[in-house]
């Protein structure tokens, strides 16, 4: 009995040093919270740590300020591109994301044109948003970043996005380090989402093509507080209040649907399209 006591003490013994390692271990994990994909949200040593770990992929979301009808704020598109980017680099689980590019292209102040003519709206010119970009890139490559990605949640600077890429190849064409003008964002939030309203029986005058339907679903899906639910009255024909389309049906389960067929084509295009050959 003596024996079977000592064995059972000696066990003991060497267990504890284990469970008190067990314990801190699990009180450090507790007190670590997860590593987030936003760069803001990151110090300088952990991004290099992100980097040298292999999340060498970043992505620019692109946004901007603009009217969006009576019944939606200015920053839609803002809100939207951070959240949409932080669940496609989620994703992608190599990714990385920039801070929200929010001042765009949106048309001249004097005289006013486009959504300028709009209380709100943010405008600058075409090449400072593309010098902006482009200097942006140049300084993700110096810190570790080998695919730049610009991700734009709106239709009006895509041929600026193509440009900075093609020229930032040129200038990078004997290194590894790409950046890349990624459509298919754009695409399936605009053609793919509408597609898939069709198919639900909604009208091209219901879907619209800015502060519609298509483009309210998708923000009450990201951000309802974003909507002003009160204020989706029928449309002005002549657009004279910035809509587009016709809101009233919109819904934040009608917008999952064009969330997820987002997230799911840009990860599609940007794997196929960062692929090392």
């Amino acid at each position: 009995m003596r024996s079977g006591a000592l064995v059972r003490s000696a066990a003991v013994k060497r267990a504890i040093p284990f469970l008190f390692g067990l314990i801190a271990a699990c009180a450090t994990a507790r007190a670590e919270a997860p590593r987030s994909v936003f760069l803001e949200d990151l110090t300088w040593p952990e991004v290099r740590a992100a980097t040298h770990a292999g999340s060498t992929t970043i992505l620019v979301p692109i946004g901007g300020t603009e009217q969006n009808g009576p019944h939606m704020a200015v920053g839609k598109h803002n809100t939207r591109a951070h959240v949409l980017a932080g669940r496609i680099a989620q994703a992608l689980g190599n990714a990385l994301v920039a801070p929200v590019v929010a001042y765009v292209p949106e048309g001249s102040v004097n005289p006013p044109t486009g959504h300028m003519r709009f209380p709100g709206t943010i405008t600058i010119p075409e090449d400072a948003f593309e010098k902006t970009l482009e200097s942006a890139a140049r300084g993700f490559r110096l810190h570790g970043f080998k695919d730049i990605v610009f991700l734009g949640d709106h239709g009006g600077y895509r041929k600026s996005l193509e440009r900075v890429a093609e020229r930032l190849d040129h200038e990078w064409a004997a290194t590894t380090v790409r950046a890349h003008a990624i459509g298919a964002y754009y695409d399936a939030e605009s053609a793919g989402f509408a597609a898939i309203l069709r198919r639900k029986g909604f009208t091209d005058a219901q879907v619209g093509v800015h502060a519609g339907l298509a483009d309210t679903a998708l923000t009450l899906a990201v951000d309802p507080a974003l909507v002003r639910t009160d204020k989706l009255g029928a449309p002005n024909k002549g657009a004279a209040d910035g809509v587009v389309g016709d809101p009233r049906k919109a819904t934040a389960e009608l917008g999952e649907l064009g969330v997820d067929l987002v997230v799911e084509r840009t990860v599609d295009a940007i794997r196929r399209a960062t692929a090392r050959r």
